[in-house]
């Protein structure tokens, strides 16, 4: 049941987020925010102002990810003038990809629009988003900040955290951490966010058989408040890049990549003990040889990585679930 804590209204929702009884939006816009006091009110009035002039319904969903300023209370301030405005706030800071999932779950339109709360993302890209989505038809548009009005310490890593990305995870995106992107709601109801993957959402979906396509848009300079980013948010999202490659390609044959590094473990010191061995024949003394410790300790390596490969593939034949290896797009009939 969904907790409407402080939200300044007495209206009962539904297990979507719309009032009891009324349609759901079609257009819904996610903005996770932590200490935006600053932007929330002028950023609710752009956005509504902007979807006005489409002549579609929607909401403005703001999640506030325990911000210790007064955003609630801006946020509150701007439903008491716009209703389609409303605020999910969380107990204390969660991390943006919880953020995210919280908003996911009390989001109701049938298309979602993420976007951050700083201002750096403009409102007027919106449109382009839809009509890239619809008419395309595409599951989700990620946006480029080709031209980005950061301090060069965040362009430069971000450039190299994306070559990275791109190249090992094989989806065409320039710009994974970008959080302006658009989505219809199958993607979200069948890829689970959790830990900081939010920026990973593209390739997740790819991987699940979603059509995923780029639009680039404006960025704008930070004029209120400070990052949240710091240089661990690099480690952290190679760390996250690993996770995402394992559970999108081994995740149903785990023995494929643990196969691969406990045959090579083995093979290279069954190598290194065969010729040894060959040594030991011709009557040299292997006691003194730290070969001899490196051959054995890489087929001792293979054997356990062998070993947890197989146990991998017990674990996922005995919970496997028939839904999870695969995703349909349409039926007819």
């Amino acid at each position: 049941m969904r907790r409407m804590a402080e939200s300044g209204v007495g209206q009962e929702r539904g297990e979507r987020g719309g009032t009891a009884g009324a349609e759901p939006p079609e257009i819904s816009v996610l903005v996770p925010v932590l200490d935006e006091a600053g932007t929330v009110r002028a950023l609710a009035d752009r956005v509504a102002a902007v979807l006005d002039g489409l002549g579609r319904t929607f909401e403005i969903v703001f999640v506030d990810d325990g911000s210790r300023d007064a955003t609630s209370d801006e946020v509150k301030a701007a439903r008491r003038r716009d209703a389609r405005v409303r605020l999910v706030r969380l107990r204390r800071n969660f991390g943006k990809a919880a953020a995210l999932s919280a908003g996911f779950d009390h989001c109701s339109g049938r298309l979602l629009v993420t976007m951050d709360g700083d201002l750096q993302d403009d409102p007027e890209e919106i449109p382009r988003f839809l009509q890239v989505l619809e008419e395309q038809d595409l599951d989700l548009v990620s946006g480029w900040k080709r031209r980005r009005l950061d301090p060069i310490g965040k362009r430069y890593p971000s450039l190299l955290f994306n070559w990275v990305t791109r190249h090992l995870a094989q989806v065409p995106i320039h710009d994974f951490n970008c959080g302006f992107k658009a989505y219809r709601r199958e993607v979200l109801e069948e890829v689970a966010v959790y830990g900081e993957l939010h920026r990973y959402i593209p390739v997740l979906a790819s991987r699940r058989g979603f059509r995923v396509g780029e639009i680039e848009v404006r960025h704008h300079p930070r004029r209120h408040g400070v990052s949240k980013y710091g240089w661990d948010r690099f480690y952290k999202g190679l760390l996250d890049l690993i996770t995402v490659l394992f559970i999108t390609k081994y995740t149903r044959r785990p023995l494929h990549l643990f196969g691969l590094i406990g045959l090579a473990s083995f093979a290279g010191g069954f190598l290194i003990n065969l010729y040894l061995a060959v040594l030991w024949l011709r009557g040299e003394a292997l006691s003194n040889r730290p070969l001899l410790l490196l051959g054995v300790l890489l087929m001792l390596v293979g054997m356990q990585v062998l070993t947890t490969g197989l146990l991998g593939e017990m674990v996922t034949h005995k919970q496997f679930r028939r839904a999870d290896s695969y995703s349909v797009r349409e039926l007819d009939g």
